[in-house]
């Protein structure tokens, strides 16, 4: 193994990149129901105009805006691009579907059974090779109809401070095709923290994700359905979820995230942390704010199983309001994810892309941020299946009607890190808190 050599992160250049955001927790569907029809006129655009719904931070559009405008150019369709904030984004569309007035085409954070029914299919888009699209990160029906494709992908991932382990002479695995396991990263984590007078190896987000990513390395499924929906644990999770309520010990880690909360990026960020767990969407913020010591991105853990938790940074829908409408929401769609146009929108927004066989040139000045999206961009491809679980979960509870409103991880290993209860004890209340949720 080789230690990973980036140059210190210099300020991002062109306005900086969009802060990825992780798929949010599926919302409770209530007893909404769609409106029908008041007039019989249909609603939606038409063949040459359509409407596309987004929400992000003003100034962080520019992908779409260049593609709504490259279409334009080359198809004569206008595609009028309406960006909404995203706190009531989700009760703007279920308005919009009760009044039978959606758009053309949205990303979204979520599905929504108020307005799934209406989505059309995006199979042939999903299925055709040329595009590479990664099947494990697609919504899909029960009868296998592709409601959604990712806008990007979002992905845990391991942070280390640079100058740390070069000052400890302990080395980085250099490429995701030859890692480490979660037991030598501990160990090498260990020995930069004792050699160098760091406080803690290791700062972990308070994240149900990022603890599934973890038990994924580590052979387990986490809190896993079976065929009748029922959910449980499994050897392998069970054991892993005892080591990490065994390193938090206030040396190897702090308890203090995971009791009180604790945050750990500012820990990190302090400079007395060996190691962050984490996700991409930090890439960013660290190009930016962490100036006073190298940083970078390390491959992921595997113990044996390559994976992470990887989600949708966006949905993207298009929705059946009249026939010519959504036959032109297909065609752009379908025009979006031809490679050349897709990476391009992945280039301008900062996205990681949900196609394989890319090589996205990112505006980034920061060699350590140019250096993490890169690695982000090489691992993906080779995660587990597995990977893409919880978030196909999600959609598949949306369309039964059901939500995980509260996810029990926090809490329950919060009280075992706490010493109130044994790991065991923990996981088996998360797994009777989804059993009560979203089980059966």
């Amino acid at each position: 193994m080789t230690t990973v050599g980036v140059r210190r992160s210099r300020r991002l250049g062109r306005g900086g990149m969009r802060r990825l955001v992780p798929l949010a927790a599926v919302a409770t569907a209530g007893t909404l129901l769609l409106s029908a029809c008041g007039s019989g006129s249909e609603s939606g655009g038409t063949s040459d105009s359509l409407t596309f719904w987004i929400s992000t931070v003003p100034g962080q559009d520019a992908g779409w805006k260049k593609m709504v405008a490259d279409y334009k150019k080359e198809t004569g369709v206008d595609v009028k691009l309406v960006n909404t904030p995203y706190d009531g984004y989700d009760a703007k569309l279920r308005n919009a579907a009760q009044a039978n007035s959606l758009p053309d085409v949205a990303a979204v954070p979520k599905l929504d059974p108020i307005w799934s029914n209406k989505l059309i299919d995006l199979t042939s888009i999903a299925d055709n090779k040329s595009n590479n699209i990664n099947g494990n990160f697609v919504a899909k029906d029960s009868s296998g109809k592709v409601l959604s494709i990712p806008s990007d992908v979002t992905a845990s991932g391991l942070f280390i401070n640079e100058t740390l382990f070069k000052e400890a002479g302990v080395s980085v695995p250099a490429s995701p095709d030859d890692t480490w396991t979660w037991t030598e990263f501990i160990k090498a984590a260990d020995e930069v923290r004792e050699k160098t007078g760091a406080k803690y190896s290791l700062t972990f987000d308070q994240s149900p994700s990022r603890l599934r990513a973890m038990v994924y390395e580590m052979g387990g499924k986490y809190v896993h359905a079976d065929s009748s929906g029922t959910f449980s644990a499994d050897a392998a999770t069970k054991k892993a979820v005892n080591t990490f309520v065994g390193w938090n010990d206030d040396k190897t880690m702090p308890k203090s995230v995971w009791t009180s909360g604790a945050d750990p990026s500012a820990m990190f960020q302090s400079g007395d942390v060996v190691a962050y767990w984490s996700g991409v969407w930090q890439v960013p913020a660290f190009a930016e704010s962490i100036t006073k010591f190298d940083w970078a991105s390390a491959p992921t853990p595997a113990q044996p199983v390559q994976a992470s938790d990887v989600n949708s940074g966006g949905m993207m829908v298009g929705f059946n309001n009249n026939s010519a409408a959504a036959t032109a929401a297909e065609k752009f769609l379908s025009w979006v994810y031809e490679p050349e146009h897709y990476q391009e929108l992945c280039e301008e927004s900062g996205f990681l892309p949900v196609e394989s066989g890319l090589n996205p040139e990112y505006p980034f000045e920061s060699d350590a941020a140019q250096a993490a999206f890169k690695l982000y961009n090489e691992s993906i491809p080779l995660y587990d299946p597995i990977s893409g679980y919880f978030n196909t979960a999600q959609t598949a509870w949306v369309l039964d009607g059901k939500s995980l409103t509260e996810d029990p991880t926090k809490t329950e290993l919060g009280k075992a890190i706490n010493g109130q209860q044994s790991a065991d004890k923990a996981l088996q209340n998360i797994v009777d808190g989804y059993n009560q949720q979203v089980g059966g």
